[in-house]
């Protein structure tokens, strides 16, 4: 952006705050611009904050006017390294709701161990693009009803910030691997690679978990990575996820850092 550093010591009376569209404010000093404020609705409607400024005058006068104004609860995300910007946040209000680690994990079968992994008998491995976009859209709905329904989707599970049309989890069914047997869809997986395979998602129905169908989508998502030339895929785990956790840590994944959800 092209904010520039305030002067030094600079009073909060000096700083005007002007809302210049929906959700979006300006802090001004003498005309420029020091500071910018956005709020954006995720797909699961919830308001995210986000501010940019060099001083932290500046970044205080516009979380105090964007709280006043903007109804709650507000979040916002942060690096858990950046403790500067957690500080900030901390001041105007906001306290750690969920924490995310993030892992680097490696796709050669020979490391993680995967290569001999074969789903439970009976069960198959239906790869991303070949899936029944009606059977992929009722696993993922029935998964989300027993998360939600037990320990909570948001409070457990990965946050979803891709856009989408509103009541749609299944944003693109070609980027979904399931387990089917017996005519129905027992679990997902969902990579996504715009730059670096991601996995977004993975997640077995209650009634068919701790029979390795976790492990086989994992493999399955691990080895393709690994066949398209891509030495390591990314993922983020919810702290609280203590089976996703030993998923990925199983595999020979490595955290690399971690982000807080605060909340406000």
């Amino acid at each position: 952006m092209d904010t520039k550093p305030c002067a030094s010591g600079l009073s909060e009376n000096a700083v005007v705050i002007t809302r210049v569209a929906d959700r979006q404010w300006h802090a001004l000093h003498d005309d420029l611009v020091v500071g910018r404020g956005l709020a954006q609705y995720r797909p699961d409607g919830r308001l995210f904050l986000s501010i940019d400024s060099w001083h932290d005058v500046v970044f205080h006068r516009l979380a105090r006017v964007m709280v006043a104004e903007l109804p709650s609860p507000l979040y916002t995300v942060v690096d858990e390294a950046d403790v500067e910007l957690t500080t900030q946040w901390r001041r105007a209000g906001f306290a750690v709701g969920r924490r995310e680690w993030e892992y680097a994990v490696p796709t050669d079968p020979r490391v993680t161990g995967l290569e001999a992994v074969l789903p439970p008998s009976g069960v198959t491995i239906v790869p991303a693009g070949q899936a029944d976009e009606g059977l992929l859209r009722d696993v993922d709905r029935a998964i989300r009803d027993e998360v939600e329904a037990t320990v909570g989707w948001w409070r457990s599970m990965p946050a979803e910030v891709f856009p989408r049309t509103e009541g749609d989890t299944v944003v693109d069914p070609s980027k979904y691997a399931v387990a089917s047997a017996a005519g129905r869809y027992l679990g997902l997986i969902r990579v996504v690679t715009p730059i670096r395979p991601r996995i977004g998602l993975v997640a077995v129905r209650a009634g068919e978990q701790r029979r390795g169908i976790g492990r086989a989508l994992l493999a399955h998502a691990l080895v393709t990575a690994h066949r398209s030339g891509f030495a390591t895929a990314w993922t983020e785990v919810h702290e609280s996820n203590h089976a996703a956790t030993a998923l990925f840590q199983g595999v020979g994944a490595r955290p690399m850092g971690s982000n807080l959800e605060l909340v406000r």
